[in-house]
Order: C-alpha cells, then structure tokens, then sequence
C-alpha cells in the first residue's frame, strides 16, 4: 500500500510572545484553550484541526523575516463574520478589511498577533 496525505492535521503560528498571542485568539477571536499543551505552546479547541501558537523551533529567525507567514493564506471560519469583524475593529485590531463576498460567504482579512495576515470566513 502506497502511503498518501490526507490534508493538514495541525497548524501551529510561531511567534515571540506566546502569552500574548494566546490572548490575542482568545480575547479577540474567542478560541478557548484544548486541556493539554507542551510546555512552549498554547493549544486550542478548534474542531478537526488543531490550532496553536508556539515558540519559535530551532532555526527559525522570526526577526530576519519581514513579516511571519509571508505566500501563507491561513482562513479561519466564524458563524458570524459581520459581527466577529465590528468585534476586531472595536478593539482596534490593525488593518481589518471591508468585507468582501466570497463562495465561502462573507470574508475580511486583518493583521493578527506578530503580524500574521488572517483572512476569516462564514455566515
């Protein structure tokens, strides 16, 4: 039998300030944690994929990249996308996009934690 891939199983953004990014998903986004994490990450329940933002692995320059994730397009799903945005910019959450209509329903994009560009999607 021929080993193949199913499609991603876990997507971790590394970042400098774990606490803070950690409060960044959970305060802003609302993600609540999963109960067991390493001691270097912070893990979340997030349905079939596991979500977290960990310590930088060894090798990896997060200050000699301009900004984190660049050619990634990570989209995360909402039940309320018109809501969860008016709910970013109260709290001044830089760079949120119009909305825009999308076959995945409405979408925007915002800067998250370090600088990650974060497109979200839904209802």
């Amino acid at each position: 039998m021929t080993a193949t891939v199913e499609g991603p199983d876990f997507i971790a953004l590394q970042v400098r300030d774990v606490p803070a990014a950690a409060a960044f998903f959970e305060e802003r986004l609302g993600l609540r944690r999963a109960p067991g994490a390493p001691p270097n990450a912070v893990v979340f329940a997030t349905g079939t994929i596991p979500f977290a933002v960990r310590e930088p692995l060894p090798g990896v320059d997060l200050d000699g990249t301009g900004r984190p994730g660049l050619g990634v397009a990570l989209w995360l799903r909402t039940t309320d996308a018109p809501a969860l945005r008016e709910r970013l910019v109260a709290a001044g959450t830089d760079d949120v996009t119009p909305l825009q209509p999308t076959p995945f329903g409405p979408s925007f994009s915002f800067t998250g934690p370090e600088g990650y560009r974060l497109t979200v999607h839904g209802d």
